[in-house]
């Protein structure tokens, strides 16, 4: 298994950050390859990624733990993809989020293809950049817009 960690801080309060992390609907807008995202019951998630010749579907879990601090993640069905995102307060209008990513880099390779080896690691730790910076922006215009929806969805 592999492991990549990454942060960002987002110019917003830990709330309306968390609330973002877990509008599963709204991935699409910052997590690069999901086309369609949606929840299934208040602790899943079905996505479909499309990767650089097919859509892959998989489910995940979601589960809460840290009272609004830490969110834990894993497919179940699929290529085997695990993680956290931490929310950090660092003061009332700033927060840092932070999250690891757990993979089997042949499974990745297998599943979705690209590089393997170093290639890879470094493909894969730009996109996770590029999502938590498109994180950020979504996070901040909702803020600025008074977007924030709360957690868990009302119509599970």
């Amino acid at each position: 298994m592999s492991t990549l960690e990454e942060q960002i801080d987002i110019d917003v309060p830990a709330k309306v950050a968390w609330d973002c992390l877990h509008r599963v609907e709204d991935y699409p807008q910052f997590v690069d390859g999901v086309r369609h995202a949606r929840t299934e019951g208040k602790h899943r998630a079905h996505l479909a990624i499309k990767t650089s010749d097919r859509v892959y579907e998989l489910d995940a879990e979601i589960l809460d733990r840290g009272q609004g601090r830490l969110m834990m993640w894993r497919t179940v069905s699929g290529a085997h993809l695990a993680g956290t995102f931490s929310v950090l307060p660092l003061d009332p209008e700033h927060t840092r989020v932070q999250i690891r990513v757990e993979y089997d880099p042949e499974t990745v390779k297998e599943e979705f293809g690209g590089p393997k080896g170093f290639a890879q690691a470094s493909a894969i730790e730009r996109l996770v950049r590029g999502d938590l910076r498109q994180l950020k922006d979504l996070a901040e215009k909702d803020r600025t817009e008074g977007r924030d929806r709360p957690w868990p969805p009302q119509n599970p």
